[in-house]
């Protein structure tokens, strides 16, 4: 076959090692959907937990970016990287795991949950840099806008189906039989890791260098441009003030509205159908529009979506919701995407571990501080008033993106030249890929 015709087919088709990180990738999105249906209803209906215990559980997760990303992007560009996928998939399956055990034996309790949302979130800051990191080596510099979209596309499909899912099994099978769905799914993301036919270098010992030393090159960098610093903020942002909504969207569904599991689930996975379609969209948007413009202008949408759910009300009353956070899923992966990419092609393959991990510290870290504001806001305001400040916060993300500095920018690729000279790379492997701003 000519190298024409070879292009032309579908990256996932044409690349093996692609198609299989992007199973891994699908898989373990369909199963941390499920979970994220599932645990905050256990907490809710099975535990009866206080609206504060229930919006602290949401931000448990991305806690451990806040706590632990510099460190453990610094050993992602030391080690191989898929042994690390490997072994933080096991642990994570085997924590989840743990639960419906639990529940079977009639121990299962608040303190559980927190400690098994928390090491899953810990596995899985390992799993999402060390695959940001592989994805590089899988594919071409130019096919990273393609293999980002599908990615995102494909996750936010796999984000649907496992909220869907998890939301009608958690009402057939009860919530904490729910997560059995999230050990299947990490088994099949772990058969295509296994699967991988990458070959890493080993880790050079020739230089030792400090691992503050090295934390704190990643936190340069991220700062280190203003398209960079840019990003970082408006990311920022749109997780502190999204976060709040999502962290209290259960208690509107379950106990503002008395809608079940399962409407929950369907209302959820709206967001993601619209990630889906958005995926698989940007290349085109941003080939006609400019990245620059894509990234900018998305986040608006998002905030309209969001601000649906202040409208909603039982029975039919929910389908504006269902529209509203289409709107916002189809928003936020454009954003992503083009966001995404941009990081990868101006950062070198020796900082790809460390820049995920400050830029994800930051950004995804905001989704734990989020979570604990939530649970302050929920002790005070009602949870509709909660919400409203939520999207009032995210709301800033857009406009500091439309009125900042990079407002005459039509396609982010125009600032590649900006990146800096890097010190001499530390011993480290090649490396990329995953969502939330």
């Amino acid at each position: 076959m000519s190298k024409t015709k070879a292009a032309a087919r579908p990256l996932v088709i044409r690349n093996a090692n692609f198609r299989r990180l992007w199973i891994s990738s699908t898989a373990g999105i369909f199963g941390t959907a499920v979970t994220s249906v599932a645990l905050p209803v256990i907490a809710v209906m099975e535990l009866d937990a206080s609206n504060a215990t229930v919006a602290v559980l949401s931000g448990m997760a991305f806690l451990p970016w806040l706590l632990f990303a510099l460190p453990i992007g610094v050993l992602v560009d030391r080690q191989r990287r898929r042994p690390l996928i490997v072994v933080s998939l096991a642990v994570r399956t085997l924590l989840l795991a743990s639960l419906p055990v639990a529940w079977w034996l009639g121990l299962l309790t608040v303190t559980q949950l927190f400690v098994v949302s928390f090491g899953a979130g810990l596995a899985a800051v390992f799993f999402t840099l060390a695959e940001q990191a592989l994805v590089p080596q899988a594919v071409d510099r130019e096919e990273l806008v393609e293999g980002n979209g599908l990615m995102t596309g494909s996750g936010a499909l796999g984000d649907a189906g496992g909220r869907a899912l998890g939301g009608w099994v958690t009402d057939a099978w009860g919530a904490s039989n729910a997560l059995l769905l999230q050990v299947a799914a990490s088994f099949a993301s772990l058969a295509a890791v296994l699967r991988l036919d990458i070959t890493e270098p080993r880790p050079g010992r020739a230089e030792k260098r400090h691992v503050v030393k090295e934390m704190a090159e990643g936190v340069r960098y991220i700062f280190s441009t203003l398209a960079l610093r840019m990003l970082l903020i408006t990311g920022a942002l749109w997780n502190l003030g999204g976060n709040i909504v999502n962290s209290l969207l259960v208690l509107l569904v379950l106990r503002s509205l008395g809608e079940s599991p399962g409407m929950l689930g369907l209302l959820t996975a709206a967001t993601a159908v619209g990630g889906t379609v958005g995926g698989l969209s940007v290349k085109r948007l941003a080939d006609r529009f400019g990245s620059g413009r894509v990234w900018r202008y998305s986040m608006f949408p998002a905030v309209a979506g969001y601000a649906s759910l202040l409208f909603i009300s039982p029975g039919w009353g929910m389908a504006v919701g269902f529209v509203g956070l289409f709107v916002a899923g189809f928003s936020i992966s454009l954003n992503i995407v083009v966001a995404t990419a941009f990081r990868q092609r101006v950062c070198p393959p020796q900082m790809l571990g460390r820049l995920g991990s400050a830029q994800r510290m930051v950004s995804w870290g905001m989704l734990a501080v989020a979570a604990f504001a939530a649970a302050l806001l929920v002790e005070f305001l009602s949870i509709r008033g909660s919400i409203l400040t939520g999207i009032l916060v995210a709301a800033l993300a857009p406009l500091v993106a439309a009125f900042g500095p990079l407002r005459g920018i039509r396609d982010l690729a125009e600032l590649e030249p900006d990146r800096p000279e890097l010190p001499a790379a530390s011993p480290a492997t090649t490396g990329r890929h995953s969502a939330k701003m």
